[in-house]
């Protein structure tokens, strides 16, 4: 028999879908319109009707969608930002832009005019985005690739190429040719750090900034059709970040994203060549030097050559096939140091760019995002690919294991999505051999309603010294749109050890709803003591979570025109242990201020009144001796940011208040000076300080000063350097970046860590990697 706590979480998992499956999602949204903020198309209304009620409203898709011609070309087009060839001047352009944010149906403040061009290789978009302040006005604060789209302007371009008003590919660019790409399924799963084969250039003059855009056909996903001439889905954005003005070609409402492909347009006129199977191969040579001193040091030095590379094999438009071999990942980005005081497990990000290609398929889960209208900090992810390849550290950054060869297989199309993963893990002296397989499906039900299932399964070999096992996962899952401003997903996940042993269960339940006035959800999830998916992650077991909330976003002529929204909320967390039922931790947060500035600044100020028990065994935060017992107390947190567009921007957060059996002082801060695009320095520091806590009083300070400085995009110095005072742990990294073609790279990467040793306090013990890779992209 379950605990009455396990059942009462299986209760919240379940109980939705029984109700959704009372419903029919595939009711038209009119249809419902009289429950939630949704209303007819405006898109075909007079100008003056729309700007009247347009503010309020999440306004159904268009039944009659914009249209724009693609005008072919026999030229090979020069990629200068310039546009002065005589093709450029034929293509007719398109305009009448319309705001999305912060005037939701009026007509942009400045014009932006659109041209599309295509010959037998390449799909060409060029956009002159004017603007009367010039140069004067520009925003781009560093050359970053897949840059912060808040803090830049940009102009991007969103692609359906098979038309079914779900799929996206997005590539958007700053106005000194900063690439920024990503696909999307839904405006729900993303792959931000997808980076697709493809140029662009920019120039800036004194009535604004022109974009040129070429992007090669096998890039892009299409159909195979008999007609020669397609039809695809397609929309045009933009960012004034001077004014914080986001507009688009085909208007869509301010609480989505221009990658909610049902409100794109439609461009015709396209004659592509039949899609073909392309092949990508990136053959990659690499250089390392590893020294190792220190009074504990047991590793030798060593220099080291090694080969190895990526395929990728676009089968048909629809399956593409990855192959690694020899895999390596030394121009990844370090781990942060993190000193986590909380009871949850830090999620250090993926990183190494195979992982993230088409990782929104393998990535079903709860992410975890409080306060972003996600819902609840608990994060439950069956596959979470940070555990292949990587070997987790005491501090909880981690360290390569080597990777011998794997493979990605990935189909997509209107009706159905599926894909797997085979990787081999090399043996080293304290890890054996280990396969991770992981497999995929989605069944796409209707036009906005999903179901799939995963599966995982880690084989461990045996050793000498070790038996060998296995471990393995399997969980089903479903997404459900109820209308435009509501959705639903569940998710339940049963893991295996071989021989029958550590049967668990884990799942959760979220209800979302997203309109222009408010954001309110309900997640409800449930991980039991013996569920251990060691190809995925949660941030908490043995519990019952529920964490409902909800936000305003409230806009009104009485407030200061420097403020675009008042957003108050209030949300909680309530967090059951599953074995006993026990209350172990509770959290309210009441938000009554929270001020977003027209320069996307922002003032937020919280009440947080906590409950906590803490048992024999729970979680110490940073190992402080805090008695076993329960502790009721409340703290005040203050956020605050500058406009982050700005040549120096700053944003902190400060926290006050008892603490358990203490008293805690929090403070992090970061300061942002970019005088120009081509240099940016970040210094940050995070501060706690203790005052009886556990018996402690002191300070635990981390702190980083993150330097980058570029000639251009495509060649960057960036340097990183953290000192932690908790661990005592020093961390350089510096890394020069030559794209010297698209997606081909010179790399050159030195990374030194320091911290002490165990005989004297001064002996500290080092590493120090130099490492040089160059890599090649061929596309046939």
């Amino acid at each position: 028999m379950l605990p009455h706590s396990i059942r009462f979480g299986w209760l919240f998992v379940c109980f939705p879908l029984y109700l959704l499956a009372q419903t029919n999602p595939a009711v038209p949204n009119s249809a419902q319109s009289d429950s939630v903020v949704i209303r007819r198309d405006t898109s075909n209304l007079p100008l003056k009707n729309q700007q009247t009620g347009a503010q309020a409203v999440i306004f159904a898709p268009p039944t009659i969608r914009k249209q724009v011609q693609a005008y072919a070309t026999s030229t090979k087009l020069k990629i200068d930002g310039r546009l002065d060839e005589v093709d450029w001047q034929q293509a007719i352009p398109i305009s009448g832009f319309t705001q999305v944010d912060p005037q939701q149906g009026r007509p942009a403040t400045f014009g932006t005019q659109v041209r599309v061009l295509y010959n037998r290789n390449f799909l060409y978009v060029a956009a002159i985005n004017h603007d009367s302040l010039g140069r004067r006005s520009l925003r781009s604060p560093n050359f970053k690739r897949d840059f912060n789209f808040r803090a830049h302007d940009q102009f991007g371009v969103v692609i359906d190429g098979f038309n079914d008003r779900r799929n996206g590919m997005t590539f958007a660019t700053n106005p000194y040719s900063t690439q920024r790409d990503l696909l999307s399924f839904d405006d729900l799963l993303y792959d931000e750090d997808w980076d697709g084969l493809w140029k662009v250039r920019t120039s800036r003059t004194d009535s604004g900034w022109v974009a040129e855009m070429q992007i090669p056909w096998q890039t892009l996903r299409y159909a195979r059709t008999a007609d020669s001439s397609q039809v695809w889905g397609i929309n045009f954005f933009r960012n004034r970040r001077y004014s914080n003005e986001l507009s688009a070609w085909s208007p869509f409402p301010r609480a989505f994203t221009a990658s909610r492909v049902e409100y794109a347009g439609q461009i015709s006129g396209l004659k592509p060549p039949p899609p073909s199977p392309n092949i990508r191969i990136q053959p990659y040579v690499l250089l390392s030097d590893d020294r190792y001193s220190g009074s504990e040091s047991t590793r030798t030095p060593s220099t080291k050559l090694k080969f190895g590379g990526d395929l990728k094999w676009a089968i048909n438009p629809n399956t593409v096939l990855d192959l690694t071999f020899n895999t390596d990942f030394a121009q990844a980005d370090v781990d942060r140091q993190v000193n986590n005081l909380t009871r949850l497990s830090v999620l250090f990000p993926e990183r190494r760019a195979f992982f993230l290609e088409n990782a929104s398929l393998f990535s079903a889960g709860l992410s975890g995002n409080l306060g972003t209208g996600e819902g609840g900090s608990m994060v439950i992810q069956p596959f979470f690919s940070r555990t292949i390849g990587l070997a987790t550290l005491p501090d909880g950054t981690s360290a390569p294991v080597p990777i011998d060869a794997g493979a990605r297989f990935v189909y997509r199309s209107l009706n159905r999505n599926y894909g797997g993963m085979v990787i081999r893990q090399r043996e080293l002296s304290d890890s054996p051999t280990t396969d991770f397989i992981v497999g995929r499906y989605v069944e796409n039900v209707g036009k906005q309603n999903r179901i799939g299932a995963l599966f995982t399964m880690k084989n461990v070999h045996q050793t000498a010294t070790s038996a060998g096992y296995r471990n393995g996962t399997f969980a089903i899952d479903g997404f459900f749109r109820l209308n435009q401003a509501t959705s639903y997903n569940a998710m339940l996940i049963g893991s295996l050890n071989s021989g029958g042993l550590e049967q668990g269960l884990a799942g959760y339940s979220k209800f979302l709803y997203k309109s222009n006035q408010l954001v309110a959800w309900l997640t409800n999830s449930l991980v039991t003591r013996q569920f251990n998916a060691e190809m995925g992650f949660v941030s908490r077991s043995d519990v019952v979570a529920t964490t409902p909330g909800a936000y305003l976003v409230y806009r009104a002529g009485w407030l200061p025109k420097w403020i675009r929204n008042f957003e108050p909320g209030a949300f909680a967390e309530f967090y059951h242990k599953a074995s006993t039922g026990y209350l172990q931790e509770a959290q309210y947060s009441f938000n009554p201020i929270w001020l977003a500035f027209q320069n996307g600044g922002y003032l937020g100020l919280f009440s947080n009144i906590y409950f906590q028990r803490l048992d024999d065994e729970d979680y110490r935060p940073l190992g402080l001796k805090i008695a076993s017992g329960k502790y009721n107390y409340t703290r005040y947190v203050a956020m605050f940011s500058t406009d982050p567009s700005k040549k120096v921007s700053f944003q902190t957060n400060l926290e006050t208040g008892p603490y358990y059996d203490g008293y805690l002082n929090y403070g992090r801060g970061s300061l942002i000076l970019a005088p120009l695009p081509h240099a940016s320095f970040t210094l940050t520091g995070e501060t706690n300080g203790f005052r009886n806590v556990g018996g402690y009083t002191g300070n635990i300070a981390l702190y980083s000063v993150e330097s980058r400085m570029a000639v251009n995009p495509r060649l960057q110095l960036i340097t990183f350097f953290q000192r932690n005072t908790y661990t005592d742990r020093n961390v350089w990294n510096i890394r020069l970046s030559w794209e010297f073609q698209p997606l081909s790279f010179l790399y050159v990467v030195y990374n030194n860590g320091s911290y002490p040793g165990s005989l004297r306090a001064i002996d500290r013990q080092q590493e120090q990697h130099v490492i040089g890779k160059l890599s090649y992209l061929k596309q046939f």
